[in-house]
């Protein structure tokens, strides 16, 4: 199984519905808080479920939701079918874009699924299919030094504000003995240090790299946000 895989299935990375719901309920609010007006065309790399797209796609002018699982994209245009500004995209067909067409690109929570390779490359296309100007957003980067009790502590605090605690606590039990806990063991999570996330951004031909609020409820992650020169 690889990570692609994994998010094709059925899984229980979210221990509730209401986990679910408050946690695309804050990324959407922290991905607009980006959208630079009205009219600008974004792009979100790794959606996910996005269960709240069509509060970003009522933010922007067009909105690109890429999701590699195709069960996933399924369920996307099933639940945004009837949005004219969205458009559901395979990987394949972000690098099918015009040059020059997006006013920002979000990734969220995606590189620690990704090569450092896999990250180069990706930095290239978003480069690329970015508008001279344009924004890109790096969001939930995994520091070297954050373990999975840091990421399970700060869960626990999500649930106790957003009242799924007894599920989060039963969701960490069944963690221990799932797929998600099998896949990191075999192929590990990225990580970057501060330095080097900012430099192999920078290295990818944006300007002004400097670290912003983490999207989602761990603080304890980063986000980077870089400009394609104009």
């Amino acid at each position: 199984m690889s990570w692609r895989d994994f998010w094709n299935g059925e899984h229980a990375i979210y221990v509730s519905p209401r986990h679910k719901a408050l946690h695309y309920r804050g990324i959407a609010t922290d991905l607009i808080s980006h959208i630079p007006a009205s009219d600008a065309v974004v792009l979100d790399h790794g959606c996910g479920e996005a269960l709240d797209a069509a509060r970003v796609a009522a933010a922007c002018g067009q909105l690109y939701l890429c999701e590699a699982a195709p069960s996933v994209r399924d369920k996307l245009r099933a639940m945004l079918g009837g949005k004219a500004n969205v458009s559901v995209v395979s990987p394949e067909e972000v690098e099918a874009l015009p040059e020059d067409r997006l006013d920002l690109v979000v990734a969220n929570s995606l590189i620690q699924y990704l090569s450092r390779d896999e990250l180069v490359a990706l930095l290239a296309t978003w480069r690329r299919k970015l508008k001279p100007g344009g924004k890109l957003v790096v969001a939930d980067i995994i520091p070297p030094d954050v373990s999975p009790l840091t990421d399970a502590s700060q869960l626990l605090a999500f649930a106790w504000r957003g009242g799924f605690l007894i599920a989060a606590l039963a969701g960490l039990v069944r963690t221990v003995f799932s797929d998600y806990r099998k896949l990191r063991a075999q192929y590990g999570l990225s990580t970057y240090r501060i330095d080097e996330i900012a430099g192999l951004i920078a290295a990818a031909g944006f300007e002004d790299v400097t670290p912003a609020k983490n999207f989602g409820h761990n603080p304890h992650r980063m986000t980077f946000a870089g400009t394609k020169p104009a």
